[in-house]
């Protein structure tokens, strides 16, 4: 039998031993990539927290370890040495760039990804990097089997872990709930502009829009810039939106998705539906289609289609945060077409279409008719 080697095989032959024995050894090689695979996680947290990649694009150049060593913030004796170990470890995975001055000295640069861990810009991904790195965060996946043992019905590994549920939790701990809304802001940046990008020609003909879950307003407020001609219902919980700043085009509106929605054209939800049960999306989209009209309404939805055999850039991505769904939210998941179709048809919407865009989620539209 011939060995095939996946894209994520080491480039390397095993010499002196028998294909199986070659077979073996490559899933051992693939057991300990997953085994250790946190390790990248954590140093790239580490380097986050340490500003390296601001430092770099302050100075607009490549630096040496003792450069950024010297310009790291609180540091009145940076290690240098475990600093090197650690941006070995970025180079390899090329969070960073790394070349020799004419002296032998190593300069260190930022590459497209390193770009994506500024934490001094609008764009970036820094916040959501250290929220799924906090304890609280990260902590209940160590109640998965458990669960998977005896069921929701004892409570979500979340809820195992902590003896609240996520949303409590930032109720009760400061840092979490702040790097929380962090988090919830800077995707919030990202993938309105995503959507815009990629739906064009989809709220031309939207004179009224809801955002259902739209927190303080912030991606209702990208739309209505692209689109001043949409008036624009920011619908949340009534804490919620209290706290939400104003904005042109945009009313705030406290209340309750499992109860009502407020009547516009169309509705838009992004990232809401994936954080509930079947049972309470079916609750939600009822609400939502008896919020529009029969016959022009829509609902936008804007959630990862899961592709189980999928090898497009997110597809991974989608299949992690199905697993951060299992261990933090209780029936909350990541859907596949056939899921979101099943949806559609218990709550009259006999039409839908999924547009891809350069991000993540994809766009999700559902007809009455």
């Amino acid at each position: 039998m011939e060995t095939v080697l996946s894209k994520h095989s080491p480039p390397l032959a095993f010499k002196g031993v028998s294909k199986e024995e070659e077979e073996s050894l490559l899933g051992q090689v693939e057991i300990w990539r997953y085994m250790c695979a946190f390790t990248d996680s954590v140093a790239l947290k580490s380097i986050i927290e340490l500003r390296v990649a601001d430092i770099i694009d302050r100075f607009g150049k490549p630096l040496s370890l003792s450069q950024i060593a010297a310009n790291i913030e609180d540091a009145p004796s940076p290690d240098v040495k475990l600093l090197e170990r650690l941006m070995r470890v970025m180079v390899r995975r090329k969070i960073f760039s790394a070349e020799k001055s004419e002296s032998g000295e190593t300069l260190y640069g930022l590459t497209r990804a390193s770009k994506w861990i500024l934490r001094d810009t609008k764009m970036t991904l820094a916040p959501m990097l250290l929220l799924e790195n906090h304890p609280i965060h990260l902590n209940p996946a160590h109640y998965i089997s458990d669960t998977v043992r005896e069921g929701k019905e004892n409570g979500t590994p979340f809820l195992r872990c902590h003896g609240h549920d996520q949303f409590e939790m930032t109720g009760l701990d400061e840092e979490y709930n702040r790097l929380f809304n962090e988090g919830m802001v800077c995707t919030a940046r990202i993938v309105p502009r995503a959507v815009i990008s990629g739906y064009k020609d989809g709220f031309n003909q939207i004179e009224s829009l809801v955002d259902v879950g739209g927190g303080i307003g912030g991606s209702l407020s990208e739309i209505v810039r692209a689109y001043p001609h949409i008036k624009a219902i920011n619908f949340d919980l009534p804490h919620v939106v209290a706290t939400a700043p104003p904005y042109d085009g945009i009313t705030h509106v406290g209340g309750d998705m499992f109860v009502s929605v407020p009547n516009a054209d169309a509705i838009y939800m992004k990232w809401i539906l994936h954080d509930w049960s079947d049972e309470h999306c079916i609750k939600i989209l009822k609400n939502c289609r008896e919020a529009i009209p029969e016959k022009t309404g829509k609902v936008i939805i804007v959630d990862h289609v899961l592709q189980p055999e999928g090898n497009e850039p997110f597809s991974d991505t989608g299949h992690a945060f199905d697993m951060m769904l299992l261990a933090h939210n209780s029936g909350g998941k990541e859907r596949t077409e056939e899921n979101w179709q099943y949806l559609f048809k218990e709550t009259g919407f006999p039409r839908y279409n999924i547009i891809k865009i350069n991000a993540l989620p994809s766009i999700i539209e559902a007809f009455p008719i």
